[in-house]
């Protein structure tokens, strides 16, 4: 792979102009694409093999013209105090407004009016207004949006509190101002670890112009394959991240072969040979554990992860090709101006002994080699005691009451709970299916009334049976809040007891619902956990295997990966459940952790986590395969890889961090979460805990049975075939040179 590697590196060179060029037609491409596509719609969000999924569908086929998903909205009316929403004034308001909503606008499907539809509290102080539209809350247009904001401005006159809940105010989320902090600070540390504007304005540049394919595809693509709005956020923030960190290991290890004196066409094509191996297999791993994600069969989260590893797939290629041609365009400006005299200064026969003064990562290498054990208990210990709060873990989807207190959604949500109980915000839906033995009325009476006498039941309305009188539906409301463990038993209880009429009516039972959906969905990522922490962690330990030649150094990964990961989640849960620091980090509210949360940052980050692995330790093992002792190779990998490993790891924590502040939660989270991921990954587990397990292993840690060697193809990550092809005998041993250090990798 090195030697085709090599080559491809010199052609790219070689042929800046018309490399350079078919990436700007790509990126003009794929942006016209993307103007020309008519806006994306919401995308559907489908858990198959669920009752609750079951169910849905059934209701969209029975209940035609019902809009099953359609965007919906309730509007809360709250009386003045010492008043009543019965009386005549108030009244004739909300009569008024339920006419002006039923006219406003031709997407409505209904409106309930709830003097006739019992939507009044018992004490007549709150009351409510439900409405239902003909499409998704994507697909409103802003006339609609707008009608809906602007109800109840007379009402407020009159001293009443009106707010609005429901779906149909969602909005595409805002990102802001932080993730251009998060570029900004990716740039800052680009120019302090290479010195040289030019050289800390390639990787962001080609970033740029990697995710901007990226988004563009994604848009044009997003109505013919039902991708939403965050599926181009997840692709950007990994797009960019990747991007960044893999231009930067490319552009390092060119300056690294310059200062060995070598010409620029072939520093270029070395660097694409050796560090661009690396590259091909960090990003294989970051793609195995994205597409990965379609074993969990949940097709919103498989389309985001097959479009973030498609922006991944980009950054590889952009790192492999247009790299090396715009290396070739910068010229010496690729070295900063201090770097650039002492590479003349080499040339004339001068040498600078300051060359030879360890770096920092050189120093800390040979600190941990020293006290390895110290090191490995502090690192472990440290990150067991902030994975403690993972313990508590609660998991649930967001909704209305989870949104931050000064939103009208999370007032509505309120003044509902304390109106008619927090139950009401999650009714549940029990269908009744009894088409086979025309039986749905009998069997629909028999459910609402075994149902009535359960545990944890509020209020359960009268069946309502469709057109053709073969399908039935009752609403339950629960007595406890939507995301409450004794809501979640309910559901199970009406779901068994459905079983067991269905055995003896053969009507059959089903329970859906926005709260029940959120309950299959968390117990459909909770099953899936296991098989896809086998399947991407077996995959990438097999991959790993093939790169280092060894059993020992691809679990040594896994296995700290697993530690950092869940820590990540402990301060996941610190944060967003617990509230610890919510202040600073603009968390209003404190839920239960999002349902893919877990299995999303196991994908993710042990992709990413795999990046600084690969970049690390296949400096180590290149070094121990030309001749250095086990403890020497160590320190060999820090001094040329620390520096660089450690600024990809603080770009990429810059960028995650960057879309903390966004509006939505679910993003505030992932943001927040794959950021503490890799800042344990990188500077914890790769940094401490992998030079300290090395060094107590010693040479058994590159050790891999005969057979299994004879078995395995050897991809020659080290470059090592490629060297014998040229004849290259200096600097085989991997050894620093004063040239290496002043570049300072």
């Amino acid at each position: 792979m090195a030697t085709f590697l090599y080559k491809l590196g010199r052609l790219a060179f070689r042929r800046r102009h018309y490399v350079a060029l078919l990436w700007v037609a790509l990126l003009a491409l794929a942006g016209v694409g993307a103007a020309s596509a008519s806006t994306p719609t919401s995308s559907s969000f489908s858990i198959p093999g669920t009752e609750a999924q079951k169910a849905f569908d059934l209701l969209e086929q029975r209940f035609p013209g019902g809009s099953a998903d359609g965007a919906t909205a309730r509007v809360v009316f709250k009386a003045p105090a010492n008043e009543k929403m019965t009386d005549a004034g108030h009244k004739a308001e909300v009569r008024a407004i339920v006419d002006e909503l039923s006219g406003g606008s031709g997407q409505v499907s209904s409106v309930t009016d709830p003097y006739t539809a019992n939507a009044v509290s018992k004490d007549g102080s709150t009351a409510y207004v439900s409405v239902s539209y003909k499409v998704a809350s994507m697909e409103l247009t802003d006339e609609t949006r707008t009608a809906l904001e602007e109800t109840g401005a007379e009402a407020r006159a009159q001293g009443m509190a009106v707010e609005i809940g429901g779906d149909a105010l969602q909005a595409a989320p805002e990102t802001g101002a932080t993730e251009i902090i998060g570029v900004a600070i990716a740039a800052v540390v680009l120019v302090i670890t290479f010195g040289s504007l030019i050289a800390a304005g390639l990787p962001l540049l080609t970033a740029l112009i990697g995710v901007g394919i990226g988004i563009s595809t994604i848009t044009a693509l997003a109505n013919v394959l039902d991708l939403g709005s965050t599926t181009s956020t997840l692709a950007m923030m990994i797009g960019l991240a990747v991007g960044i960190d893999y231009a930067l290991f490319i552009v390092s290890r060119y300056r690294a072969e310059l200062a060995e004196g070598r010409e620029r066409e072939e520093a270029a094509g070395r660097a694409v040979g050796t560090a661009g191996s690396a590259v091909v297999f960090a990003g294989l791993t970051v793609v195995i554990a994205l597409v990965g994600l379609a074993v969990v069969n949940i097709p919103m989260l498989s389309k985001m992860g097959f479009a973030a590893a498609g922006t991944v797939v980009i950054a590889v290629l952009i790192a492999l090709t247009l790299i090396p041609a715009l290396l070739g365009f910068a010229g010496k400006r690729v070295h900063g101006r201090k770097a650039r005299q002492a590479l003349e200064s080499q040339a004339a026969g001068h040498h600078h002994h300051a060359g030879h003064k360890p770096n920092l990562g050189t120093r800390w290498a040979r600190f941990v080699l020293r006290r390895p054990v110290t090191v490995l208990i502090t690192a472990v210990l440290g990150l067991g005691a902030i994975a403690l709060p993972a313990t508590s873990l609660e998991l649930g989807l967001p909704d209305d009451g989870s949104q931050p207190v000064s939103t009208t959604q999370r007032k509505a949500y309120d003044l509902l709970s304390d109106g008619f109980g927090p139950g009401f915000n999650g009714p549940l839906m029990v269908v009744v299916d009894g088409r086979a033995d025309d039986n749905a009325k009998a069997a629909a009476t028999e459910v609402a009334d075994t149902v009535k006498k359960m545990d944890g039941v509020a209020v359960v309305t009268p069946s309502t049976l469709n057109k053709a009188g073969d399908t039935a539906t009752i609403t339950v409301i629960p007595e406890d809040r939507p995301s409450s463990v004794e809501t979640e038993n309910l559901v199970h209880s009406i779901r068994d007891t459905g079983g067991r009429i269905a055995a003896d009516s053969g009507a059959e039972v089903l329970v859906t619902g926005a709260t029940a959906m959120n309950i299959d969905f968390s117990e459909k990522m909770n099953d899936a956990l296991i098989p896809y922490l086998a399947l991407v962690v077996g995959l990438a330990f097999l991959l790993l295997m093939l790169v280092f030649r060894s059993v020992l150094v691809p679990l040594k990964a896994a296995l700290g990966f697993l530690l950092s990961v869940v820590a990540a989640l402990g301060a996941v849960v610190a944060v967003f459940q617990w509230g610890w620091l919510g202040g600073l980090l603009g968390v209003e509210q404190t839920g239960p952790v999002m349902s893919m949360m877990p299995i999303f940052m196991v994908g993710v980050v042990f992709g990413l986590a795999m990046d600084y692995e690969v970049f690390l330790v296949t400096r180590m093992r290149e070094a121990y395969v030309h001749g250095e002792r086990p403890g020497e190779a160590i320190v060999t990998g820090f001094r040329h890889g620390a520096r660089v490993v450690s600024a990809a790891a603080v770009i990429m924590i810059a960028v995650f961090a960057g879309f903390i502040g966004s509006s939505e939660s679910m993003i505030k989270m992932i943001g927040f979460g794959l950021a503490i991921a890799v800042f344990f990954d990188a500077f914890v587990v790769r940094m401490a805990i992998v030079p300290a397990v090395l060094a107590l292993l010693g040479g058994k840690a590159w050790w891999l049975p005969r057979w299994l060697d004879r078995a395995l193809p050897n991809v020659d990550v080290e470059g090592e075939a490629l060297r014998k092809r040229l004849g290259d005998t200096a600097g085989a041993d991997g050894g620093p040179g004063p040239e290496r250090e002043l570049v300072g990798v």
